[in-house]
């Protein structure tokens, strides 16, 4: 039960981890694209890049997470 628990809140953790670091690449992208607009293109595929590690980062790590109910 208590194992349960403290899978849920590494999983939450996680999740949080992940909202917060894909924040930050969005307002770092949006800073770039407001000092050189000529290299948007560039920036936004870059921060689709980051983007998806982040994620893939956050869900290994909910999964680890839930690995440990069992």
């Amino acid at each position: 039960m208590v194992v349960g628990s403290i899978a849920a809140i590494g999983a939450g953790l996680a999740a949080i981890g992940a909202g917060i670091g894909i924040g930050q690449i969005g307002k770092g992208a949006v800073e770039g694209i407001a000092r050189q607009p000529e290299a948007a293109k560039d920036i936004q595929s870059n921060m689709i890049v980051a983007a998806a590690f982040v994620e893939a980062v956050a869900l290994f790590a909910v999964v680890v997470a839930l690995m440990g109910i069992k």
